[in-house]
């Protein structure tokens, strides 16, 4: 039998009315306002502002930024998860008189919360339906700890918004039989403009497409930011509210994940969307990227407030202290380079650009330097940092103390230009000291910190955000035995002068070209199987594509 529930929906209706009225907040509707503006440079340097400098909102959505600020409040998502659990203890609750609450803690618009016990152990599925063509149904595995067990709490995502949503919880023995329970929750309005259903097309079978959620992070703009996920027909199955900038991407340990909520802090939050942990960097400026070395410290590409230049170091974040130290600054090792180089034209020395951080174990990184088009090696990084080799082209460190650094380019190819995302690649058939290296090639040639510096000449002959003809995925084949980089694979992909992202995924690949607000999806063989289109107020930051198990699904 079908039973239509509210926020709550469960035998007994306790709520806390502070937290009532934050979860009405952040489902309900909310008055949508979106400008247009041009992608550049600048807009990729400097991002979002924080909430409490941002200006221009509407009243509606300053009340919603303040909830959202709210969220990452660590005391009281504790208090909320309290109270869960005194909820919990309140009463039975079993397959047929489930525990179920809208979006207790406030980090997903799209989401219920579940709770209840049965008497054998099961595993749990659930499958969302609504009455519209467009709109395929959602149908995930509930991780556990255990696939069959006896008490089962987690988190639905993927409601649909404005719209009833039918929900079949499944619920299956290890004999393969199989009870269903049915419910129906009438889902309120988005907090953000993002829409439901991307454009999308579709050149092969989706089935082609690998499993996950793309996960766009940083859609841009100077009102409210989310993280958004989005399905495989294109449709909006997560709105992640955050204070302001954007996230950059998600780190996974046992039991959390990891995501920046502004330019200056990140946040730890478990399966069941709890936020346990705010990270605060004080007088630095996070931008781009972070990754976990191998003792599970965050590596975080950083500015210091305190200097002259930005986006040119890096810090370590001890994510079990909060402790946060900074390991690197490329003005000690390249201090003759740095002082060559003047202001943009954002009257920033972004004489770097630091866009991606890649951790090699035994103490090296790779890190992708926008400004200068080139990916640089550093050894010994929390012991004596040193650059250990350069890959890009000769003539952008001819004349430096680091032109002997170069590694040398075997084969006809142009050089990768303002490159993003770039990703290191272990592979068992290479031969001791090769790996793989693939990117987003923007290729772009331009450097405000060097304005005479001719980047035409190594056939970089884009200087636009937007106006340009063809970026590029390259994958490179590094030899450090021999010093030496090849181009292994590349194929055309829209043009996107700035920002964007490429993504190996099974034998697939997810571009996003940014500035146009276009992802897809690519086989093997380079050819599109899909591709959505995104309403942008300024860019798509990047798309990452993840399948959350061992997260939310089994």
């Amino acid at each position: 039998m079908k039973k239509k529930i509210g926020i709550i929906l469960c035998a007994v209706l306790v709520v806390v009315a502070a937290v009532a009225a934050i979860a009405d907040e952040l489902g309900g509707s909310g008055e949508k306002d979106a400008g247009q503006a041009e992608g550049t440079q600048e807009e990729e340097a400097s991002g979002n502002m924080d909430a409490e400098t941002k200006s221009g909102l509407t009243k509606e959505q300053q009340k919603i930024q303040t909830q959202i600020e709210a969220v990452y409040n660590v005391e009281d998502q504790q208090a909320i998860a309290d109270r869960l659990d005194d909820e919990k203890k309140s009463q039975e609750y079993t397959f047929d008189n489930m525990l179920i609450e809208y979006n207790p803690f406030g980090t997903n618009t799209q989401s219920l919360y579940v709770y209840f016990n049965t008497d054998e152990a099961v595993s749990i599925s659930y499958n969302i339906h609504v009455d519209d063509e467009e709109i395929d149904d959602f149908r995930r595995d509930v991780w556990q700890e255990n696939t069959y067990t006896t008490e089962h709490e987690f988190q639905v995502i993927g409601l649909i918004p404005d719209m009833e949503n039918t929900i079949t919880f499944f619920m299956t023995r290890e004999d393969g039989s199989t009870d269903t329970k049915e419910i129906v929750y009438e889902m309120g309005s988005l907090l953000g403009t993002e829409e439901v259903v991307l454009d999308s097309e579709f050149q092969k079978d989706t089935q082609e497409l690998e499993d996950g959620l793309y996960v766009v992070l940083g859609n841009d703009s100077d009102a409210l930011v989310f993280m958004y996920y989005y399905d495989n027909q294109g449709v909006l199955r997560g709105e992640i509210p955050i204070i302001g900038y954007r996230s950059h991407s998600l780190l996974f340990d046992e039991n959390s994940v990891y995501f920046s909520i502004s330019e200056t802090k990140l946040a730890q939050m478990n399966r069941l969307g709890q936020v346990t942990n705010v990270y605060d960097l004080g007088n630095y400026k996070l931008h781009h990227d972070y990754v976990f070395d191998d003792n599970g410290n965050m590596l975080i590409l950083g500015t210091d407030t305190t200097q002259d230049s930005v986006e040119d170091i890096v810090l370590r974040l001890d994510v079990e202290s909060g402790a946060v130290t900074e390991v690197l600054d490329l003005g000690d090792l390249f201090g003759d380079f740095k002082e060559e180089c003047q202001k943009n034209s954002d009257g920033e020395l972004d004489w770097m650009h630091i866009n991606t951080i890649q951790w090699m174990g035994n103490g090296s990184v790779l890190l992708s330097s926008r400004e200068t088009s080139s990916i640089i090696k550093i050894d010994s990084l929390y012991d004596g940092p040193s650059v250990s080799y350069i890959i890009g082209d000769q003539s952008v460190w001819e004349g430096t103390e680091y032109e002997n650094l170069v590694f040398t380019r075997q084969g006809d190819f142009t050089i990768q230009g303002g490159q993003h995302t770039i990703t290191y690649v272990e592979d068992p058939g290479l031969a001791e000291g090769q790996y793989y290296l693939y990117m987003f090639n923007n290729n772009i040639g331009i450097s405000e910190t060097r304005p005479d510096f001719d980047w035409s000449a190594l056939g970089l002959t884009e200087s636009s955000a937007e106006d340009g003809d063809t970026s590029y995925y390259y994958k490179y084949l590094v030899d450090e035995n021999a010093g030496t980089f090849s181009l292994e694979d590349s194929f055309e992909v829209p043009y996107s002068g700035y920002v964007s992202s490429a993504q190996d995924l099974g034998g697939n690949t997810v571009i996003d070209s940014g500035i146009p607000g276009i992802f897809a999806e690519y086989d093997k063989d380079h050819e599109l199987i899909a591709q959505y289109t995104m309403d942008t107020e300024k860019f798509i930051y990047r798309v990452y594509k993840y399948d959350f198990q061992g997260f939310y699904f089994q």
